[in-house]
């Protein structure tokens, strides 16, 4: 069977296969990840490590810990938790690196831990940056982290690959954040929601490195699970150096030449017969310059509109995982050479790490930045996650080279965040407005639209083998909910979200009230939600799928799910299966009481077969993806936490 490339590293990295079986998108695997790397929630995955009454982690080089969020916090009870992450990973014999020595996620391609065909994962959304390096990079929760620092192991479930098809070349003054900005606002319609995105084309080939981990970062944004570039002769320079950069700090092992030779003669690709859910083409050569915001990353306007509006700011950043390199340094430093930031602005710059910072100094491009006028902190997340000096007050306006620009992200909710490339942030820190560097030719174009999507026959995987104590089949009631993107807050409200002493009772008195009050009374014991598509999108908070669970709730069967809802359900043993058909068709069936407001629907008897994939509903039959032995076994246990403890004696 021909398999994407991102089925040939899951393959790669399961176990408990099958003799034979061949993974394919849609599948529910178990697999051991090369590594998984944690920030400053480190302390939070102690905290529920120590809570499954594990001792040891079980394979010490598989963690990675990286200080790097809010390193500008000294107070003692920081500086005690940095401490208490630096003792535990001491006596663990777990590689951690402390505050100032760089972003997570930086350090995690920087020292070589990320490699292509490799799997990743990160207890944060932004390991989609991996993929530059051709590696598979994808996040995961708290609760996945302290499962994997006892286990080894974590369930994913694959998701369908969305080819992206890159021509032509970009023109001088276009930079791969003006790439992702024009992707993310171009198809904002769900088009790769929890996808992995496979960068392909002619046009990779003219995109640096550090481009390409700007883009495969910013996929995170554009609502996908992960973004891949093929290792081609520039990812393999790139290697080549990191290999000589570790070489020259005494790090040997993490890439060999026989890596190297390896990966130059037979690169991690997909079979050219394999199957992609859709497909994108993007012409590089017509992307122009392009701001996104405010307050959401899918909405764009081209440079040369915005600058005519004269768009005024008060702060500007250079900084974050997204666009803190060197490159990226240099570009700002040439733009505010010999000038001064404008009267009213301040300029904030922070190097993805610490080595970054040395070589911009050993360049010239740090001490330029900071003559104008730049204000340095420290290499770290900062402003970008809203923490430390520098946040945006309510009223004033920031343009960010950071990739998100929610409401209150970089500090007040009534302030507005732009984000641009790192060329567009210093020149807008000179004028005091939002434009772009003198002399750039600008027009307010942006390319087409062009989306295919691709349908594939249901897939006739035979018969689901059951495990003992999984039920066969349900049989309970409908209730409908007939919205798309139903969000956390809607489903358990923030008002009980940072309570501790609410009891399951209560939860599932007030489960649904921010989206319909009428729907916990109407709740009776083994009933089966029914849902739209991105169920359970918003705030990751796990009560929104043990609330449901709380009040009697047997399963959500909806369209497509957030992914973090979709493990926080998973790992807290309460069952989510997927169908867009059987939601399309109620969907349609009760069109008239959704445009009547009815926000609950008593939509009759449901019979599932959880054997056969199959609900049987009014008379016709709708297929699920089938449910694999990963999700039967947090099912049976009730959580990864019991099955860990159970796993481990």
């Amino acid at each position: 069977m021909a398999q994407t490339v991102i089925e040939k590293i899951v393959q790669s990295h399961a176990v408990g296969l099958k003799p034979g079986a061949e993974v394919r998108a849609g599948d529910f695997v178990t697999l051991t990840p090369d590594h998984v790397m944690t920030h400053d929630n480190t302390s939070a995955v102690m905290g529920k490590f120590k809570g499954l009454g594990v001792d040891r982690v079980k394979n010490p080089a598989q963690p990675v810990f990286t200080l790097d969020h809010n390193i500008q916090d000294l107070g003692e009870a920081n500086q005690a938790k940095y401490r208490a992450i630096a003792e535990f990973a001491a006596a663990q014999g777990i590689t951690a690196y402390g505050a100032g020595r760089g972003i997570g996620h930086q350090i995690m391609v920087e020292e070589g831990f990320v490699r292509p065909g490799g799997f990743c994962v990160a207890s944060d959304s932004h390991s989609n940056t991996y993929g530059a390096v051709a590696a598979l990079g994808t996040p995961v929760v708290r609760t996945d982290a302290a499962a994997l620092w006892a286990t080894g192991t974590v369930w994913w479930q694959v998701p369908r690959t969305v080819k992206v098809v890159l021509e032509g070349a970009l023109r001088p003054g276009v930079t791969g954040k003006d790439v992702i900005i024009t992707l993310c606002g171009l198809y904002n319609r769900g088009e790769v929601l929890n996808a992995v995105i496979e960068f392909a084309g002619p046009g990779v080939a003219s995109l640096t490195m550090e481009e390409r981990l700007t883009v495969a970062n910013m996929t995170t944004e554009w609502g996908a699970l992960a973004g891949w570039f093929p290792c081609d002769p520039t990812c393999l320079a790139f290697l080549q150096e990191r290999k000589a950069w570790l070489a020259a700090r005494g790090v040997t092992g993490r890439i060999t030449d026989q890596d190297l030779e390896r990966w130059r003669s037979d690169p991690p690709r997909s079979d050219s017969e394999a199957f992609y859910a859709a497909e994108i083409v993007l012409d590089l050569a017509r992307v122009t310059p392009h701001v996104s915001g405010p307050h959401s990353v899918q909405v764009m306007t081209s440079l040369a509109t915005l600058q005519k509006q004269k768009k005024k700011i008060h702060k500007a950043y250079l900084l974050s995982c997204t666009n803190a390199r060197l490159g990226d340094l240099e570009q700002a430093a040439a733009v505010v050479d010999g000038k001064k930031v404008a009267d009213g602005v301040e300029f904030y710059v922070a190097a993805a790490s610490g080595p970054i910072q040395e070589e911009a100094e050993a360049h010239g491009a740090w001490r330029k930045l900071l003559d104008a006028g730049a204000i340095p902190l420290p290499p770290g997340c900062g402003p970008c996650i809203g923490l430390g000096t520098g946040l945006l007050k309510a009223g004033e306006v920031g343009i960010s080279a950071t990739n998100r620009n929610f409401r209150g992200r970089m500090g007040d909710r009534e302030a507005e965040a732009y984000l641009a490339s790192p060329a567009v942030v210093a020149a807008s820190a000179l004028a005091g407005y939002i434009t772009g560097p003198q002399g750039q030719a600008l027009d307010d174009g942006a390319p087409a639209r062009r989306f295919t999507e691709f349908k594939q026959s249901d897939r006739d995987a035979g018969p689901v083998e059951i495990l003992a104590g999984f039920p066969a089949g349900h049989e309970g009631r409908v209730l409908f909910l007939p919205k798309d993107n139903l969000n956390t807050d809607g489903i358990y409200s923030k008002d009980y979200t940072y309570r501790d002493d609410v009891t399951p009772q209560e939860m599932a008195r007030v489960v649904m009230e921010n989206y319909d009050p009428d729907f916990a009374p109407m709740v009776r014991a083994g009933d089966v939600v029914v849902a739209g598509y991105n169920f359970g999108t918003g705030s990751s908070r796990e009560q929104a799928a043990t609330a449901l669970q709380a009040a009697g709730i047997r399963c959500v069967i909806a369209a497509s799910y957030s992914d973090t809802y979709l493990r926080n359900a998973i790992n807290n043993g309460f069952l989510c299966v997927q169908s867009a058909e059987l939601a399309d068709v109620l969907r349609a069936r009760f069109a008239a009481q959704e445009q009547a407001g009815v926000r609950t629907v008593d939509a009759g008897p449901i019979s599932l077969d959880f054997q056969g994939s199959t609900a049987r509903w009014n008379g016709a039959t709708y297929r699920f993806l089938p449910l694999g032995a990963p999700v039967q076994q947090l099912v049976i246990a009730g959580g990864v936490e019991n099955m860990v403890r159970a796993q481990l004696g």
